[in-house]
């Protein structure tokens, strides 16, 4: 009999369990957000600054809340600002950095097309406002930096719970390599565009070997003379370069003056032309530049360069960037070996002197050396993507025998915005294969190897992003 009472009490307790097991998995399911801004919101740290409206999505403008040491997370946060462009929680999810302030407006990246997918864009710490206030200059790294994505995909992974790629031009790219060395596990592809890989800092004869041949020689030849003319005719082209800045406000403390900025503006100019512009936008450059008038090299020079770009106003949104060229992403060197010596006072500057004195700076000649080596023995599913006439390409990520599934791609002709569009035909089938594959839609969406969206001129149309470009 106590056998029975006690099978009895047994099964009474069981079925009171159940039930309210049941009665609150049926509380939790009725209580969990459904509407995505909701879901978002519900995730310890998120806050909302705004939502924009786009058709065939929902756009938010979110502030995280991110240790700013992930090695030790008790010792103080800041806010860092991201984006998400909500397509279906049941699409893949593509992670973009630019590498440097996240843009506001909606906007698609080319992976985030080819997968028609959701878009999370993630602003690099210290640039503002993602800064922490009081600014701990040593907690910029790329480890840093990698812990902040990782943070980021952990707390959305439960939204978006399909297939990540991470991806990024540039500095992005660099910053979604660097992630991938440091979290391998977290994304299920890679899509680095234009990605320098500055291994030895002190070794950049790449970039020499590149300017001179890239292009044609009669370009080549016009775009030398625009340089050398500007520094034959440093005088009168500083005593304008002193009214513009008394104009606008502009000052010179960090980098020491306004003929240092002067001569780095100048020493910017066949670099950028080639970061930014074609071998067609040659037509635009003066064909005789001694018979050219000051304006016309004035107006080439400040298209190309821009004469705002050393100020203290121009430096100041991308001290970050500096501070990291300095102290472990490194700095490309070039020779001008058409320009007399004496017409050069000062050559590339180093980022230190495009830092503020106060900010210490070291360089860690291991961190590249790191990359590159894992990138060489352990890449997978990571697709990098280079122009032909891009300087930024001299030095660049390359694969070694333990890659796997991972390619080095070269768009013919393309500068800094080169991309999967811009590849030679098989090349750029394999490219939208591998990346359908990576990011796990259908085998028969995989097999057409076409992007997945159509095109939208005002999400996805876009130029090479405008970046500094970095002197030694």
């Amino acid at each position: 009999m106590r056998k029975v009472l006690r099978w009895l009490l047994a099964l009474t307790v069981f079925i009171g369990t159940l039930s309210g097991t049941a009665a609150g998995a049926a509380t939790a399911a009725r209580s969990e957000p459904t509407d995505i801004k909701d879901r978002l919101l519900s995730i310890p740290g998120m806050s909302l600054i705004e939502e924009k409206p786009y058709p065939g999505y929902r756009f938010f403008v979110l502030n995280y809340t991110q240790p700013i040491d992930h090695r030790h997370p008790d010792r103080g946060t800041f806010q860092q600002r991201i984006t998400v462009l909500h397509k279906d929680t049941s699409r893949p999810t593509v992670f973009y950095t630019s590498g440097y302030n996240v843009s506001t407006t909606p906007s698609r990246r080319e992976p985030t097309q080819i997968v028609d997918g959701n878009q999370v864009s993630l602003e690099y710490r210290f640039f503002t406002p993602s800064r922490p206030d009081p600014a701990d200059w040593s907690k910029l790294d790329i480890w840093q930096a990698a812990g902040d994505q990782h943070r980021v995909y952990e707390a959305l992974k439960p939204v978006y719970g399909g297939n990540w790629l991470a991806t990024g031009g540039s500095k992005g790219g660099m910053t979604a390599t660097y992630y991938e060395r440091f979290y391998p596990r977290d994304m299920d592809g890679v899509v680095a565009y234009v990605a320098p890989d500055d291994v030895v800092n002190d070794e950049d004869s790449a970039y020499d070997r590149f300017f001179a041949h890239v292009g044609t020689k009669e370009c080549r030849d016009r775009l030398d003379a625009v340089q050398r003319e500007a520094l034959v005719r440093r005088e009168p082209l500083e005593q304008r370069y002193a009214r513009f800045a008394a104009d606008k406000g502009y000052t010179f403390d960090t980098i020491g003056g306004l003929d240092k900025a002067y001569e780095a503006v100048v020493l910017d100019y066949v670099w950028g032309f080639w970061q930014y512009s074609l071998l067609k936008d040659c037509d635009t450059v003066p064909a005789d530049a001694a018979k050219a008038g000051d304006e016309q090299i004035w107006n080439s020079v400040d298209t190309i360069s821009g004469f705002s770009a050393y100020t203290d106003q121009g430096l100041a949104q991308f001290t970050p960037y500096y501070y990291q060229a300095g102290t472990q992403l490194g700095a490309p060197t070039i020779h001008f070996p058409y320009i007399e010596r004496k017409l050069i006072r000062y050559g590339y500057q180093p980022p230190r002197n495009l830092v503020p004195r106060s900010i210490p700076m070291r360089f860690q000649p291991h961190a590249m050396r790191d990359v590159d080596t894992w990138v060489r023995h352990h890449a997978a599913h990571t697709l990098f993507v280079y122009g032909q006439n891009d300087p930024w390409g001299a030095e660049r990520f390359r694969l070694g025998s333990g890659a796997r599934d991972s390619y080095v791609f070269t768009a013919p002709g393309m500068n800094h915005g080169a991309n999967v569009a811009g590849l030679v035909p098989d090349q750029k089938s394999l490219a939208t294969e591998r990346v359908l594959q990576w990011a796990g839609v259908s085998s028969a969406d995989v097999a057409r190897a076409r992007p997945l969206a159509k095109f939208d001129a005002e999400l996805d149309g876009r130029d090479a992003e405008r970046e500094p470009m970095l002197r030694p």
